[in-house]
């Protein structure tokens, strides 16, 4: 291979440019598709000159219909394959956070929802579809899901993440990549883990800020989902986070794209940037005075392919020549490349199958999925006086302006709210649909008022609608979306401004506009009310959890939301979500994750104690259910051992439902301050009324591991207890055991990052 067609490797070529910083640049780099979608065969030639590595988003970012963008994406490879020197298909790549985000892709619940089902083989399932969709249209390459830790709501991409926990965390996303990449390379799509690395502690909960961590959290938090994913799902490739940790980008950080990702933990696949990563390390992090340099600082790291467009590598042809980057490290990276290309079967076959595209897309294709991932990940908070499940007999007014909202129930990365403007190919299920669908003539609207605004004119005209009805349901919450209004001025005034979402930030947890009024307002009447957050993140309601009587949280849940969420309101299906986040009761309360150390844990505001609005893994449901003892198999565990836990849970209500069992341990008096409890397994039993079932976890010494003084990672002797509960400040069981035997100091290849959990 010539200089030039290994670094085209190292690039990617998007349907149309997405970054131009000046006319002249849009004139050198000339687009891909026409306005039509059509190929334009001169730029093609000339972009193409040399091969390429990726095609960016040619269905979705192209806006292409399925079949359209199949034939797009094989008419392009032919082009490579024909035209080319050496005939290399590139790697065409989508996102696929919460579904295939193209037109006519399903979109299932965003991550919150889906972490709230505690569900890995649903998320498994789920991904496996997304594949099938994925294949259909030629793409090999997905990026996602996301394995950051998310500890502060205030971050607009909170919605996106499976939680605050990193074994919830590394749990749920192994099982999304599981799904993705499948058994077969060849029929797989390649997962790519994100952001790499402690992308959701960013200061202030602002999307790109530094992060001040100290390595010990680093590794044993925000690093540990990664790692277990690496050695547990093979994954093909990982992608660096926009932030700088502790001064250091992490697109120019060796330590953490080489020496711990390739030399700790053994990652053979690679790395691509998040998209324009490269060239902030010039614009925003400003450690590279050109351009040029941004790219030697970013492949001599360790980052394998500039996304999403020819920009900053292409320099590199120019700085190998120069002497300024050895070419043995383009080599490593272009080796790289074309590894993924043969273990995708690329080179023999560049698998852009036309036909597949009618039997992914068809219009109810996924439709029931959807709907049963969006009425499991539905979290009932508070339910006084068993106000839920609705008879289904009583005259119902529908309120809120996230009742009525087709996007309100998508995540930032599904289709219809990252494209607002585009054509919507997918029917979206509100929840006034379905409950007008089910209840007719007895349900009353008013929107009351917007998501954001300051206008009040409607909310007489809701406590109205109330006053008349037997039961009032507020559908409240956010807008997401991928970024915030181009135009700041009066900001206040914009009626359906994105406060969820890539880049939509905010300082405060309330609820956003006037929404609070109209609730408080329409709780003054006397007819019951049901308050139902539809939004991506955890708000602070306090006033609400005092005065409303039933609170559920539906998260953003996707194409078949409304349905969802109807199921659960009716009864014809038992909440069964659990938070993977704590609620908060103020902003200024943060932290809340449950996990926090002894000292942060227990010091508490001069007018907000220490305990959040609501915890994780909280949930109620429309059953009950009673915990036996838990039993040890023993009360002794060596350090190579595991410990083998048992705990009987019984359904005492009336009605069948599912329990989410979370086991947690606690080490007493340890050689450093250590988290107070951290979650160790779980698993969700459905049981009818009635019926017991006996849950088991093995869980490995190992998992019990930290970092010494010394950053070894070790497996401390002393004295523990395992607590299992419906929550992590509902413990309903526990039993002490002891880790007997020396310190053992753990090599990353010894190391148990999951139980193994059994129901009978």
């Amino acid at each position: 291979m010539t200089l030039e067609e290994k670094v085209a490797q190292l690039q990617s070529v998007p349907p149309r440019w997405m970054d131009v910083e000046d006319e002249s640049e849009m004139t050198a780099k000339a687009q891909l598709l026409d306005e039509d979608g059509n190929i334009n065969s001169d730029n093609a030639a000339d972009l193409l000159e040399d091969g390429i590595g990726h095609f960016t988003r040619l269905g979705g970012g192209g806006s292409l219909a399925p079949q359209e963008a199949a034939d797009v994406t094989e008419a392009l490879q032919e082009h490579l394959i024909e035209e080319t020197r050496l005939g290399i298909p590139a790697i065409p790549h989508e996102e696929c956070l919460s579904g295939y985000m193209g037109p006519k892709g399903t979109t299932y619940p965003q991550g919150m929802g889906i972490a709230s089902t505690w569900d890995p083989d649903a998320v498994e399932e789920m991904s496996t579809q997304i594949r099938e969709q994925l294949r259909a249209i030629g793409a090999h390459h997905a990026l996602s899901p996301l394995f950051d830790v998310a500890r502060d709501p205030r971050w607009g991409r909170t919605e996106e993440t499976f939680g605050e926990d990193p074994y919830l965390v590394a749990k749920m996303g192994s099982a999304f990549v599981d799904g993705l990449q499948g058994d077969d390379p060849e029929e797989g799509i390649s997962a790519t883990l994100k952001h790499f690395a402690a992308h959701a502690v960013c200061e202030g909960g602002k999307n790109r800020s530094t992060v001040q961590l100290g390595e010990r959290e680093l590794r044993e938090v925000h690093l540990f989902p990664f790692e277990a994913a690496v050695q547990e799902t093979d994954a093909d490739s990982v992608m660096n986070a926009y932030h700088d940790i502790d001064g250091v980008p992490c697109t120019s950080d060796e330590w953490l794209l080489t020496d711990v990702l390739r030399g700790e933990w053994g990652f053979d696949g690679n790395v691509v940037s998040d998209y324009f990563s490269v060239r902030l390390l010039k614009d925003e992090h400003q450690v590279a005075p050109t351009i040029y340099d941004a790219a030697i600082q970013a492949v001599e790291a360790g980052l394998d392919v500039e996304l999403p467009q020819i920009k900053a590598y292409q320099h590199l042809v120019e700085a190998v020549e120069n002497g300024d980057v050895a070419e043995e490290t383009i080599d490593t990276a272009a080796r790289r490349v074309l590894k993924q290309k043969i273990e995708k079967g690329l080179l023999e076959d560049p698998g852009v199958d036309p036909d597949r595209v009618e039997e992914a897309f068809g219009p109810e294709k996924n439709r029931e999925y959807a709907r049963k991932l969006a009425r499991e990940s539905v979290t009932l908070l508070k339910n006084d006086d068993d106000l839920l499940p609705l008879e289904g007999e009583e005259s119902v007014a529908v309120l809120g302006p996230k009742a009525d909202a087709p996007s309100g129930q998508l995540g930032d990365y599904a289709y219809a709210a990252h494209y607002p403007e585009a054509e919507v190919n997918r029917e979206i299920v509100t929840p006034l649909d379905a409950m007008q669908d089910r209840l007719g003539d007895d349900v009353e609207y008013v929107e009351g008022c917007t998501t954001t605004g300051p206008d009040t004119d409607e909310i007489d005209a809701a406590v109205d609608a109330a006053a008349e009805a037997d039961v009032a349901v507020a559908f409240v919450g956010t807008r997401s979306a991928i970024a915030l209004s181009d135009d700041d001025e009066g900001i206040e005034q914009v009626p359906d401004l994105p406060t969820s979402g890539e880049g939509a930030d905010v300082t405060d947890l309330e609820l956003p506009g006037v929404q609070q009024e109209l609730v408080e307002a329409v709780n003054d009447t006397d007819t019951p009310l049901v308050v139902v957050q539809v939004s991506g993140k955890a708000h602070s309601i306090e006033w609400i959890d005092q005065h409303v009587p039933a609170v559920l949280h539906a998260w953003l849940p996707g194409e078949e939301g409304g349905n969802g969420i109807a199921d659960v309101l009716l009864g014809e299906h038992n909440p069964s979500g659990r938070l993977p986040i704590s609620v908060p009761k103020d902003v200024g309360q943060l932290p809340v994750y449950y996990s926090r150390r002894p000292n942060s844990r227990n010091e508490r505001h001069v007018y907000v104690d220490e305990d959040p609005l609501y915890s994780f893994g909280h949930g109620l449901s429309y059953t009950d259910f009673e915990y036996s003892d838990v039993s040890l198999a023993s009360e002794e565990v060596p350090t190579t051992g595991t410990i083998e836990a048992s705990v009987t849970v019984e359904n005492t209500g009336d009605v069948a439902g599912h329990e989410v069992v979370q086991v947690y341990t606690h080490q007493r008096w340890p050689s450093q301050a250590r988290p107070v409890q951290e979650l160790r397994a779980f698993e969700r039993v459905h049981l009818e009324p009635g019926e017991s079932a006996t849950v088991t976890a093995e869980i490995s010494a190992t998992q019990l591991a930290f970092h010494d003084h010394d950053m070894n990672l070790v497996v401390e002797p002393g004295e523990y207890e395992l607590r299992v509960g419906s929550s992590a400040a509902d413990i309903e069981a526990a039993a002490d055991f002891e880790v007997v035997g020396d310190t053992r100091k753990l090599a990353r290849s010894s190391r148990a990052y999951f139980s193994e959990t059994d129901v009978e």
